[in-house]
């Protein structure tokens, strides 16, 4: 049997998120429906996040375990075949040693959150970003930003839903800048709670946009209740960008 780490590139707007689901098709049924094609076994893979409905990826990690012997850029070429016309694609296929886990052996996970502020409907990013028609400071992003780095209770910002043991968790970096019409703003962790990213994004915003003074994100983190957050950002806007693994 051998272990393939996959680099993985989707568009979450038709899937229900990465994650298996009974209600709607997901990310996952659709890389192990092709992996089985290829190799006529029952492929189980696994992710380095769960991404929601509608989250994007540009280099999501993940695996499966073959038993069929194969090289890993033809299995990463059928697999390519086989998910059209699905919008996912295997940037890169490699094989790792057994004991590698994408979720399990990852050390950091980063995200980029996409604003585009402008009045003009979106065309060609529509559902890939977020519009505020409303003018952005996001300088006074970037300094409230500052608020939320480092290690915290983070309940306010954390899904009713969230599974996750405990709402403590390090921010790494949290940094938010304009090009152009679009505002992006970069956030890094060890692991996120759900909903997180999406969360202080929306916050954020709310201070971008003049309605929250800069100082009311560290009133909303002090606070620790779900019912301090100002707004959760919708997910068309939210990309996986990288997961972080010793050694590489």
């Amino acid at each position: 049997m051998t272990r393939f780490a996959l680099t993985l590139e989707f568009d979450g707007g038709p899937y229900m998120g990465l994650q298996r689901q009974s209600h709607g098709p997901s990310v996952q049924q659709a890389v192990e429906e092709a992996a089985r094609a290829v190799t006529g076994e029952t492929v189980a893979m696994h992710a380095a996040g769960r991404t929601d409905a509608g989250v994007h990826a540009l280099g999501m990690r993940a695996h499966i375990d073959v038993e069929k012997p194969l090289p890993a850029f033809r299995l990463m070429g059928a697999l390519n075949a086989l998910l059209r016309p699905h919008p996912i694609a295997v940037l890169d296929c490699m094989p790792v040693e057994d004991d590698w886990h994408a979720r399990f052996s990852c050390t950091g996970r980063a995200y980029v959150y996409r604003i585009v502020n402008r009045r003009a409907p979106l065309t060609l990013e529509r559902g890939k970003a977020w519009q505020v028609g409303t003018p952005i400071d996001a300088e006074a992003m970037q300094r409230a930003a500052q608020t939320l780095v480092g290690l915290h209770d983070f309940t306010t910002f954390r899904s009713a839903h969230c599974q996750a043991s405990s709402p403590v968790k390090t921010l790494d970096r949290l940094e938010v800048r304009r090009e152009g019409d679009s505002v992006l703003i970069e956030a890094e962790a060890r692991s996120f709670l759900h909903h997180q990213v999406r969360s202080m994004v929306g916050c954020l915003a709310l201070v971008g946009m003049g309605r929250w003074r800069e100082e009311q994100l560290g009133e909303a983190l002090a606070a620790k209740d779900r019912q301090a957050l100002g707004l959760n950002a919708p997910p068309d806007g939210l990309y996986f960008v990288r997961a972080n693994y010793p050694g590489e």
